[in-house]
């Protein structure tokens, strides 16, 4: 049962016959639950094994962990290695298609930072200043910002 006054999650298959879907509906298919993106974080530092995501990830109970992991899988966004046979343990890591999620976790990051009271904003190791999070086009080699006229066409 869904809490009142919050939205049902997000259910990809109810968008399975909606010709294109968005770019954003895709992401979401692939990782758009409350815990997908919270187990991609905690890979982002390096490969880790079951019990460490479950440290790292607080709250979350194991059959949800290992249902992310095996979604994670089928996405093509994490890997999982043996390192045990009897019995049988894993190891998790990111494919390159999950490390390009960390782009998306600094935007939605930095967006939680500005709007939730408790959380703390990244900054910079050396001077403790909030970092920005910035369009930036590598042809022109300079920052986009968001009102320039025609600045930004998503596609």
């Amino acid at each position: 049962m869904q809490p009142r006054g919050f939205p049902p999650p997000y259910d990809p298959a109810v968008e399975a016959g909606a010709e294109p879907r968005s770019p954003l509906a895709e992401a979401l298919a692939a990782v758009g639950d409350r815990w997908s993106l919270l187990v991609v974080e905690a890979l982002l530092d390096g490969p880790r094994r079951f019990n460490d995501l479950q440290d790292e990830v607080a709250g979350i109970a194991p059959n949800v962990l290992t249902q992310r992991l095996r979604r994670l899988e089928r996405e093509g966004i994490a890997i999982a290695q043996p390192y045990s046979e009897r019995p049988p343990r894993f190891v998790y890591e990111l494919t390159s298609a999950g490390r390009e999620l960390a782009g998306a976790l600094r935007l939605l990051s930095a967006w939680g930072a500005r709007h939730a009271e408790s959380a703390e904003p990244a900054r910079h190791a050396e001077c403790g200043t909030p970092l920005e999070v910035r369009w930036y086009c590598p042809t022109c080699e300079r920052p986009v910002d968001a009102p320039e006229e025609g600045g930004l066409h998503f596609a």
